[in-house]
C-alpha cells in the first residue's frame, strides 16, 4: 500500500498533514485524554467547547487508528500529486469542514448518549479520498486468497473499514461524513473544484524541513523521443532494458486506456520495473507541469 512514489516527493501537503496528526495525537495519547477530544453533543450544545471542534480534526482517538490512519493519509498522496498541491489544499479544506458540520448535524439530531463522545481525528479526509480512490485508481492486478477475489485495491479497502468501524458506533459517523463530504466535492457543489489556494500557501510547506526523504524519481516527461528525455532519466531506463523485461501489452492498455500515449506508457513502465501504479503516478506528475 505505497500509493505511488515513494516519500511525499510533490506532495508537501500531505505531509504536513501527516506531521500534524502525528504531532496531536501523541501527546495526548501520553496524557491519557483520547476520549477527551471527540465531539460530543453536551461540549458542543450545553457547553459551546468550540476548540474542540479544531482538535479533534487531527488527533487520533487510540494508537491503533494513529497507525491506519496515517498510513491512509500516506497513501492518498497520490491525489495531491494528481490535482496539484492547490486544489488538493481545498480538497482537505472543504472535505474537513463539510465532515465536521455533518458530525454536528447528526449529534444534534441523534442525541444519543451511545455516540458521544465521537471518536476523533482526520476522518473527513481520509474517508473523503476514498471516493476518488474508487473512481479515478484502476486495478492493476487481480489474485485469490483461500478462494476470494482480491485486487491490489482491496488491502486498502480492508484499512479503511477497520478505522471505520475501530470504535463502532462512534467511528461509523465520522468516517460517513467524510464519504458524504468527497461525493459532494466529486458533484463539484458550488464549483468547488476549480478553486485554488494562493500559490505562496502550498510553497511554504514545500520550504518546511520535514524529517522526510525525497525521493529518487525525476519528472518523466510527456514525449514519444528519447531526445526530449533528461540526461539521468536515459540512463535509468537504459538500465532497466538490462535488467528488466519489456512492459507487457495489459500493463501498456492500462495506461492508455487512462488517457496516455503508448509512447509515454512505454517509457514510464521502463522507468517504473512495470509498476502500473508507479507509471501513472510519474505521468500524471508530468502533465500537471
Amino acid at each position: 500500500m505505497s500509493g505511488g512514489l515513494p516519500g511525499f516527493h510533490n506532495a508537501p501537503v500531505s505531509r504536513a498533514v501527516v506531521v500534524a496528526a502525528a504531532l496531536f495525537s501523541v501527546p495526548f495519547g501520553l496524557r491519557s485524554r483520547f476520549l477527551d477530544l471527540g465531539l460530543s453533543h453536551q461540549n458542543l450544545y450545553k457547553n459551546l467547547r468550540i476548540w474542540r471542534v479544531i482538535a479533534s480534526l487531527f488527533a487520533f482517538s487510540s494508537s491503533p487508528e494513529l497507525i491506519f490512519g496515517v498510513a491512509l493519509l500516506y497513501y492518498f498522496r497520490v491525489f495531491e500529486r494528481q490535482i496539484g498541491s492547490n486544489k488538493y489544499a481545498v480538497f482537505i479544506v472543504f472535505s474537513m469542514t463539510v465532515s465536521v458540520l455533518l458530525q454536528i448535524l447528526a449529534l444534534g439530531y441523534l442525541k444519543d448518549p451511545s455516540f458521544n463522545p465521537l471518536t476523533s481525528g482526520p476522518y473527513g479526509l481520509i474517508f473523503a479520498s476514498y471516493v476518488p480512490f474508487f473512481f479515478d485508481i484502476p486495478i492493476s492486478t487481480k489474485f485469490r486468497i483461500f478462494g476470494l477475489q482480491l485486487c491490489d485495491k482491496s488491502f486498502v479497502y480492508l484499512a479503511g473499514l477497520q478505522l471505520l468501524f475501530s470504535s463502532g458506533r462512534r467511528s461509523v459517523i465520522p468516517g460517513l461524513s467524510g464519504i458524504l463530504a468527497g461525493l459532494l466535492y466529486r458533484l463539484n457543489i458550488f464549483g468547488i473544484r476549480r478553486l485554488k489556494v494562493p500559490e505562496y500557501v502550498t510553497s511554504l510547506f514545500s520550504r518546511l524541513s520535514w524529517p522526510f526523504s525525497n525521493n529518487s524519481y525525476q519528472r518523466l516527461p510527456i514525449a514519444t523521443t528519447d531526445e526530449n528525455i533528461p540526461h539521468r532519466q536515459t540512463h535509468q531506463m537504459q538500465g532497466t532494458h538490462t535488467t528488466t523485461p519489456d512492459p507487457t501489452e495489459s500493463s501498456i492498455v492500462t495506461l492508455v486506456s487512462m488517457g496516455f500515449d503508448p509512447a509515454s506508457a512505454i517509457q514510464a513502465l521502463a522507468l517504473t520495473n512495470n509498476d502500473v501504479n508507479l507509471a501513472s503516478n510519474i505521468l500524471l506528475e508530468a502533465q500537471s507541469t
